[in-house]
């Protein structure tokens, strides 16, 4: 019996140690400017290079697509919070059926966080809130609100200066999007450009 419960006891740590490999480990990161790490604030800007919102059955894209991010460290973790998200000319993969006829960002400031999983590092917003209206006689969401809340994680590539937001980076940093109690998928492609005191400086996190 003392050999057996041994055994057991070292498959049980083998089992730990293997996990403890294989777990998605995320730590803190920071915003740095030229490789120096930000003190104080900034204001980062962007428009979306490509962007969507799928909720089943129909997709949204807004040809103007803004944002508007104050940047800060706090120790050694990026914080930030998106404080203007405007959105115009917005239109459905199914113009003839359903017009989107108001869509706004809502409950802002939405908190922002930098986080690094793996070797990979991360944006999350949290508290999103967009309300859209869609119309259209025969447009299954037409004449409702539908409120698509949740946080989301966007990718950050130093090199390019950017953040992806898809169905990759939601399940790297565990986020996710709903509307209507459904999972919904976001796509997106922003630059990150800083506006006030490091303009045309390089944007890095790590």
């Amino acid at each position: 019996m003392r050999t057996k419960a041994k055994a057991i006891g070292v498959a049980l740590a083998a089992l730990a140690v293997l996990c403890a490999m294989f777990a998605t480990s995320a730590s803190a990161a920071s915003w740095k400017f030229e490789g120096k790490s930000l003190e104080g604030s900034e204001v980062v800007v962007g428009a979306a290079i490509d962007s969507s919102l799928t909720i089943p059955g129909l997709t949204t894209k807004c040809a103007n697509f803004l944002y508007k991010l104050n940047i800060k460290n706090e120790g050694t973790t990026g914080k930030g919070e998106v404080t203007e998200l405007p959105l115009y000319e917005c239109t459905t993969d199914q113009p003839e059926v359903c017009t989107v006829k108001t869509i706004a960002a809502e409950k802002l400031p939405w908190a922002a966080k930098v986080t690094t999983v793996t070797t990979s590092n991360y944006i999350v917003i949290e508290g999103i809130k967009v309300a859209i209206k869609y119309a259209g006689i025969e447009c299954a969401l037409g004449g409702i609100t539908v409120n698509v809340t949740g946080t989301a994680g966007g990718l950050l590539d130093n090199a390019t200066e950017t953040a992806t937001f898809n169905s990759t980076t939601f399940g790297a940093t565990k986020t996710e999007l709903k509307a209507l109690a459904t999972k919904i998928q976001w796509t997106g492609l922003f630059p990150t450009e800083a506006f006030q005191w490091h303009r045309e400086q390089a944007l890095s996190v790590s």
